[in-house]
């Protein structure tokens, strides 16, 4: 019986459990998921500190002329300490001395003879940066679960963290099976096309931020689809495409099933890619997606994406959408929820115009999909869907305006 494709997702969030753990040094760490809590262990700034090139002076010398004697560049270790009637030039980020109650900026001086005179208003604590404003020691900077950017390694670098405890990448095994398929640095004849799901899994893989090997294409015969099974079970995941439906060469499911494959799944209530399967042989997942490209690719993106995305131990493992408008009127053949790819452009989500399973033009051409209801036949122009992305990163073809009005 076929499941929904929220019981889909629910099967890979209960059997999918997230990789062992690894140190690695910061530098290499971009993209791997946090397996501890990062805890600060010194203040930022460490010391109260000029925010301005200026003067560091008392409030009530306002409007005074002030003697200035001494200059401190940051870095400077400087024992001086700030009278009433002097002012302290200061460099930007150097340590506040003692006394200073408020940083003057250069521009808002008069030089004189002796030293410089301030203006008529001068308000306390201005342009001091204060030991611990932006971390404090002892906080939590980042969080079990949390995947690392860039502006992470910011904050570990800050702390002087050199190594950080990760869970290890997924592992990933990709094969096709059919006897039409040939790889695009092999020749085909007139009977037979190129394997595009292959590569595309293994790039998109990539991108997701896994190990990936790519065992091969057999063909369609029980002792070769076997062998390729058998190459791939070292992995953590083995994504395969073709072999699935109900024909008669289809002997994917029978092949796996000499290796004692456990299927959580194997319908979903999906246009396209019903025949979806999902298992596991021992500690190794598998999930079993049909030949036809568009629909492998779409059916990649929602569970396949959904079982690295928790094998990872990321904390947001959970496919979102965005909510925004749709372009253009937009008919479906109902019956099952459908996938429809399509395009974002920051401002409305535009269908494909034409797509069927067997293509591999309109994902090239999309960055996005919808997910539609199983009753829906229409949907109108400027009406509210949620899309889920394939690819966008909110870059656009054309300058726009990044103001908010």
């Amino acid at each position: 019986m076929a499941v929904t494709i929220e019981e889909a997702l629910d099967y890979i969030y209960k059997n999918v459990k997230a990789k062992s753990l690894k140190i690695l040094p910061i530098e290499e760490a971009l993209g791997s998921v946090l397996a501890e809590n990062i805890t600060a262990s010194h203040n930022l700034p460490p010391y109260d500190n000029s925010a301005m090139d200026g003067y560091a002076v008392k409030v009530a010398d306002a409007l005074k002329e002030v003697t200035v004697e001494h200059t401190i560049f940051a870095g400077d270790d400087s024992k001086e300490a700030l009278k009433g009637g002097f002012a302290i030039k200061i460099m930007t980020g150097a340590r506040i001395p003692l006394g200073c109650e408020a940083i003057v900026p250069i521009e808002d001086v008069t030089l004189t003879n002796n030293g410089v005179k301030l203006p008529g208003f001068i308000k306390a604590s201005k342009h001091i940066r204060l030991c611990g404003e932006d971390i404090k020691s002892g906080t939590i900077l980042l969080k079990k679960g949390q995947r690392i950017h860039a502006h992470h390694i910011t904050l570990l670098a800050s702390q002087g963290i050199s190594h950080i405890k990760v869970h290890k990448k997924p592992k990933v095994a990709v094969f096709a099976s059919g006897n039409e398929l040939k790889m695009h640095f092999e020749s085909v004849a007139s009977h037979q096309l190129y394997n595009t799901n292959s590569p595309t899994f293994c790039s998109r893989v990539q991108e997701l931020g896994c190990e990936v090997d790519f065992i091969g294409t057999a063909c369609d015969s029980l002792d070769a689809i076997y062998e390729h099974i058998q190459s791939a079970l070292e992995s953590d995941l083995v994504v395969t495409s073709g072999g699935v439906s109900v024909g008669d060469a289809d002997f994917t499911k029978e092949a796996f099933g000499k290796f004692g494959y456990e299927i959580f799944f194997d319908k979903i209530e999906i246009k396209p890619g019903k025949p979806t399967t999902f298992g596991r042989i021992k500690d190794t997942l598998v999930l079993n997606l049909p030949g036809n490209p568009l629909a492998a690719a779409l059916n990649f993106e929602l569970f396949a994406q959904s079982i690295i995305l928790a094998l990872s131990g990321d904390e947001e493992k959970y496919i979102a959408t965005i909510e925004t408008k749709i372009s253009n009127d937009c008919t479906i053949r109902g019956g099952r929820r459908s996938l429809i790819p399509g395009y974002f452009d920051g401002y409305e989500f535009t269908p494909h115009d034409n797509f069927s399973p067997g293509m591999i033009t309109p994902l090239a051409h999309s960055n996005a999909y919808i997910i539609t209801d199983g009753k829906c036949e229409l949907i109108k122009k400027d009406s509210r869907v949620k899309i889920i992305s394939t690819r966008f990163s909110f870059n656009s073809k054309e300058q726009k305006s990044l103001s908010c009005s």
